[in-house]
């Protein structure tokens, strides 16, 4: 079956289907029927919106989801600013052509996924909802109880490496395991929890437009990811009914909220997840990377990567390039006949982010590059137009070998690649940690010696 076999069994239902106009009551009759605001909705709840496209966005592009609450989101005290925060602006990104490969991301103790995370890489400025940023979480604690967070500044798009998310959302629950990716769109308030254990994995944070599933042009109307294995939380609502009126007990939260990279707190004495229904077109998602069709060439030749897309946001800067494409190389054939087959030397006129998925932890598993191997929390960065390919070694060994169908990638393993239109600056920690992993070389020198002036 195209399906991952997790070791986690699922514990929550969804809705299915990507970018479709979706509907979920946790309490029957909750969505008023006809009218999205009406004088008084059922249960004497609270009508609220939440936009994440401005009200004219066509209507294919728009997205916009009503919601039905005991207590509207204003209920709460002026935010502050964390002292402990430091704003992205503030952060200073280091352009270089060098390639950049970290064996192993460092790890902190004692951490939640949002006091985990570390920028990469940043490209743009939140403020002005432009370009993205790529961060690893390293996360060993739940959230505090009664905490959520959200991000004002941009969709997180979660790539667990190791360990389970269990992720409550606004909207319901998402249960993101190794091999499954998540989207939860900006605004969106959650609480992530560690069923099983230590979770890491990668971020990348897209401050401009959203994500969508490519256009498949010649390819047809089906294969890549099938908008029909993507899963949407279904309502859940932490409240109960009396006498027909919808109600939660007082209880003090705090929320958190990255506003410009940098972040904030308020509190508020109810229960953010009085949610009894909702519909509309921007909600949280998931998606099995095991339900990925691939395609590829039964002949000659490799077709580009751009097959291995799953998502995509396009950039309106010129036709046919992306702020971000998601992309994956799961187990797959190769069949063709006469074609060198590793992937071609090549540079790219835009900047590429390759790190590992992998599924069964039962085993240490090391992707070699270069001869030399990465631990399962690595990645590379190759800044645009600059060179990458094979070893000389592998080189060598595909222009002798002798052809014939063969599978590569094991199972329960998978590289998966963010693009990127734009000229990534690397972060001082992840140079550090690059540096730490055997890359030295100018642009350490350069900002040891800048430190000195």
């Amino acid at each position: 079956m195209p399906v991952t076999k997790f070791s986690v069994p699922e514990k929550y239902k969804y809705l299915e289907g990507f970018g479709g106009y979706h509907q979920s009551e946790a309490i029957p009759g909750a969505n008023p029927i006809g009218a999205n605001s009406p004088q008084l909705p059922p249960f004497f709840l609270s009508t609220e919106r939440i936009s994440g496209t401005s009200f004219t966005a066509p209507r294919a592009s728009n997205l916009q989801t009503w919601l039905y609450r005991v207590h509207p989101s204003l209920s709460h005290s002026d935010f502050t600013p964390l002292p402990s925060s430091r704003s992205s602006s503030e952060e200073q990104f280091h352009l270089t052509p060098n390639a950049l490969r970290w064996n192993d991301f460092p790890t902190t103790p004692n951490q939640d996924f949002l006091s985990s995370q570390k920028v990469i890489a940043q490209s743009g400025d939140p403020s002005k909802k432009e370009g993205l940023a790529y961060l690893t979480y390293s996360a060993s604690n739940s959230m505090p109880p009664n905490t959520v967070f959200f991000s004002s500044d941009g969709d997180y798009l979660i790539i667990p490496q190791a360990g389970t998310l269990d992720i409550h959302t606004e909207l319901g629950n998402l249960l993101v395991r190794q091999n499954e990716i998540c989207v939860i769109p900006r605004g969106i308030k959650y609480r992530v929890t560690l069923p099983n254990g230590n979770a890491r994995g990668y971020i990348c944070e897209l401050y401009q437009g959203h994500f969508q599933l490519p256009e498949l042009g010649p390819i047809g109307s089906c294969s890549l990811a099938n908008a029909r294995d993507f899963q949407v939380p279904i309502a859940t609502f932490e409240g109960r009914i009396s006498n027909g009126v919808a109600s939660c007990s007082p209880e003090r939260w705090t929320i958190l909220t990255k506003f410009a990279g940098s972040l904030w707190e308020c509190t508020q004495e109810h229960t953010p997840f009085d949610i009894a229904a909702w519909h509309g077109t921007y909600y949280p998602y998931k998606y099995d990377l095991g339900r990925f069709s691939v395609l590829g060439s039964v002949l000659f030749d490799h077709p580009d990567p751009s097959i291995f897309t799953v998502l995509t946001a396009p950039s309106h800067r010129e036709p046919g390039t992306a702020v971000c494409d998601f992309a994956i190389f799961p187990p797959r054939w190769l069949v063709m006949e006469d074609t060198y087959r590793p992937p071609y030397f090549h540079r790219n006129a835009m900047s590429e982010f390759a790190g590992v998925v992998i599924n069964s932890q039962d085993e240490e598993s090391v992707w070699n590059q270069g001869g030399e191997g990465f631990r399962p929390f690595g990645a590379t960065l190759n800044g645009a137009m600059v060179p990458h390919g094979m070893d000389k070694r592998t080189h060598e060994e595909a222009r002798r070998s002798e052809l014939r169908p063969e599978k590569v990638a094991m199972e329960g393993f998978m590289i998966f690649l963010l693009e990127s239109e734009r000229m990534m600056g690397v972060s001082g920690w992840a140079l550090e940690a690059a540096g730490k992993a055997g890359i030295k070389g100018s642009i350490t020198g350069a900002l040891k010696e800048k430190s000195k002036l």
